[in-house]
């Protein structure tokens, strides 16, 4: 699960991340953290629109090489 810290310093700087649903790159969602409680995170993806995702989910910035989704 991604931590308190990570969400802030994500949303503080307004860097792009790359959320990690599973082993396939194109279900991977780009775009910035807006908002977050104790199992979801608001993100919005570069068309502006927003969508809530669990914070299971593997959270990266979209520069880094991309990681495999973490085991549930």
């Amino acid at each position: 699960m991604v931590s308190e810290e990570q969400l802030d310093a994500f949303r503080l700087s307004g860097e792009t991340v790359r959320v990690v649903r599973d082993e396939m790159e194109i279900n991977d969602v780009l775009g910035i953290v807006v908002a977050w409680d104790e199992t979801s995170v608001v993100i919005r993806k570069p068309s502006r629109r927003v969508v809530k995702l669990s914070r299971e989910y593997r959270y990266m910035p979209a520069t880094d090489e991309r990681l495999p989704a973490a085991d549930h």
